[in-house]
């Protein structure tokens, strides 16, 4: 084994240190470089106790006065009838003090340092007897206690801010027998998704039901940060399985750490992470929440550090380096990714009194409105560096889908008080009408894409997220046209039905076309898997809170039979790549957003109005509830857009 070589911050290399066999007795001559780091520290402490010996011990034989420097030292207060001058409990002497004193003063000084040198050097031969083991235990003993003190360091109080009224957080329960046995089915199957993440994936990202283990992607680095628990609780909370809840509670509180060295996606981290953070605090007022929301709402800002301000789509946690996806139209940041920050950041400003968050996404904002947009329309790439659009494609799908979503979130979510944030949205909403929303041959509406000025008529399921948005912004909308986007949202969810309707599992594809008699069904074998995803199941909930049509809670119950009966194995749920075989295959994946999102819509969809209503939360992008801001309590009523 060679010995590592250390690295000076010039690059020059140094020779390896050798302390020869006698040092170790018990192991081989050459040492790792953590022992030679415990060694060289022992014998600096060593060499600078020789050294304080020698420069600060006084020379007793000519009795000099050991002098500190100062005209005036202070003495613990014995005796204020000797003329000295009483200061809290202390005398101030002058240098009149006699010489008895001083020399009382270098010999307990001289002793003290004796005896300091004595224990360095004991301290120094009991290391040298341990064993490696033992050695490398107090190594990592020394990291952990560092490690401690950074977190205390980091988990600063923040200032007391008083919560918005919080109403429906535990209430719900149906009272028709059926509703409530289905309800009751959600929660087994979320039991369920959860207990076999707990034995066989607890701490790691996600699960692979079928291997029983571990999964990740690039998305959260290459680190175990338990996205499924964090993207869970609010779900777990709701559906009252508070046991689940607490353990996951007390996984984060203990393991959830931000300091590592990965490269993570920052509107993925921003929703999952940031929005089940503050979902988990408001719901259940467990302030480790809030701190662990806001911890890491601080490693995502350097992101920002950009010519133009808009995000990185991607930022090292511990370096704050951040860059773009490659295949992103030349280095371009993504609409939905950078659009896709509002509601989480004005949260974190709203608790923290830090207008940072709330000035970064604003900033995002007014960038926005200034830019010329073809045919009105958002594209979909924006280069961060440069501030032009990228290639023009423009989609209500992925790439495009949640920046529309949380421009009208944000009016919502300020209690209807942002009315920039609504025109822009209702600005986007008229575009893509004109642009982008067609009917098929068969009468059934789509949202096709448009690409350098042709619109190709491809609908994805991330699309179908867009029923419930037309629903939910249908009241406020202009020109008093609630009934038409209503309408639109019933038409959109109809839609959406079919392409589950038209497969063998009743489980609906990645996309689908509008092709001359090809409708709502996938033609390409890459886009015939269903991974788990909620849009469509979302926009079942939004249409059944705003019509009450029992259609929608029967939709929503085929697909919990279909996800149960063909997604369900023993140690999970996973996806299947193609809707449309008879016997499909698996691809071992148990998203976290099964859990945060699929399951919690479905749970919705069963319970009664009451549970999480709709004038008094505002779910972020990843289903996590936030609280309306209502001007009364906000800390941003100041802000031009709260006004």
């Amino acid at each position: 084994m060679t010995t590592p070589a250390l690295l000076p911050l010039s690059g020059r290399r140094l020779p390896p240190l050798n302390l020869g066999a006698s040092a170790f007795p018990h192991h081989r001559a050459t040492l790792r470089l953590s022992e030679k780091f415990i060694l060289l520290l022992i014998l600096s402490a060593f060499i600078t106790l020789c050294f304080g010996a020698f420069f600060f011990l006084p020379d007793s034989s000519k009795h000099k006065r050991f002098d500190l420097g100062l005209e005036d030292v202070l003495i613990p207060h014995v005796d204020t009838s000797k003329g000295g001058k009483n200061l809290g409990g202390f005398l101030i002497h002058g240098q009149g003090h006699d010489e008895h004193r001083h020399r009382e003063e270098e010999e307990r000084l001289r002793n003290k340092i004796r005896a300091d040198h004595e224990k360095a050097l004991e301290e120094a031969k009991e290391k040298l007897k341990k064993s490696r083991d033992e050695i490398q235990a107090e190594i990592q003993t020394e990291k952990n206690k560092v490690v401690q003190e950074l977190k205390k360091k980091d988990s600063k109080p923040l200032p007391p801010v008083p919560l918005p009224n919080l109403i429906g957080i535990n209430s719900g329960e149906p009272a028709d027998l059926d509703i409530r046995e289905k309800r009751n089915k959600i929660k087994e199957m979320m039991k369920h998704a959860w207990d076999n993440y707990r034995q066989y994936g607890w701490g790691h990202n996600e699960l692979k039901p079928i291997a029983r283990k571990g999964h990740s992607t690039n998305i959260f680095g290459n680190s175990q940060m338990g996205a499924t628990i964090v993207d869970a609780l609010d779900t777990l909370y709701i559906m009252g399985l508070h046991d689940e809840f607490r353990e996951g509670q007390e996984w984060i509180d203990k393991n959830l750490d931000f300091s590592v060295n990965s490269e993570v996606s920052v509107f993925e981290v921003n929703i999952r992470f940031i929005g089940g953070l503050l979902a988990a605090y408001y719901l259940s007022g467990q302030e480790v929440f809030k701190i662990k929301a806001v911890q890491l709402a601080g490693k995502l800002l350097p992101a920002f550090n950009t010519p133009t301000g808009i995000p990185w789509a991607m930022v090292n946690l511990k370096s704050g380096v951040g860059r773009n996806w490659g295949w992103a139209s030349a280095g371009s940041s993504i609409l939905a990714e950078f659009g896709t920050l509002h509601m989480e950041f004005v949260h974190l400003s709203y608790l923290t009194g830090d207008p940072v968050y709330y000035n970064k996404v604003m900033h995002i904002r007014k960038l926005l409105q200034k830019m010329d947009r073809p045919n009105g329309l958002y594209p979909n790439y924006l280069n961060p560096r440069t501030g032009r659009w990228g290639q023009h494609h423009t989609s209500v799908g992925g790439l495009g889908d949640s920046f529309y979503e949380y421009l009208l979130k944000a009016w919502l979510m300020s209690d209807k008080m942002d009315t920039e944030a609504r025109k822009m949205y209702d600005d986007a909403i008229e575009a893509i009408e004109k642009h982008l929303i067609r009917k098929s041959n068969g009468g059934l509406t789509f949202i096709g894409e448009w690409k350098n000025g042709h619109l190709e008529r491809k609908m994805g399921h991330l699309t179908c997220f867009a029923g419930g948005m037309f629903a939910l912004g249908a009241d406020g909308s202009r020109d008093d046209k609630a009934g038409h986007y209503l309408q639109l949202g019933a038409e959109i969810a109809h839609t959406c039905h079919e392409s589950y309707d038209r497969t063998t599992l009743k489980l609906g594809p990645e996309a689908f076309k509008f092709d001359g008699g090809v409708e709502a069904v996938a033609v390409r074998q890459n886009e015939k898997y269903y991974i788990l995803r909620p849009e469509v199941i979302e926009t079942y909930w939004y249409m059944w809170r705003f019509t009450h049509d029992p259609k929608y809670r029967q939709w929503g119950w085929e697909a919990a039979q279909a996800i149960d009966k063909y997604c369900r194995v023993s140690g999970g749920f996973s996806g299947v790549k193609d809707v449309y075989s008879s016997s499909p295959t698996y691809d071992d994946v148990q998203q976290s957003f099964f859990l945060a999102e699929t399951l919690k819509y479905l749970y919705l969809l069963f319970s009664n109005d009451d549970l999480l209503p709709l004038d008094n939360w505002v779910f972020n992008t990843e289903a996590h509830p936030l609280p309306v801001l209502h001007l009364a309590n906000t800390t941003l009523s100041g802000n031009p857009a709260y006004r």
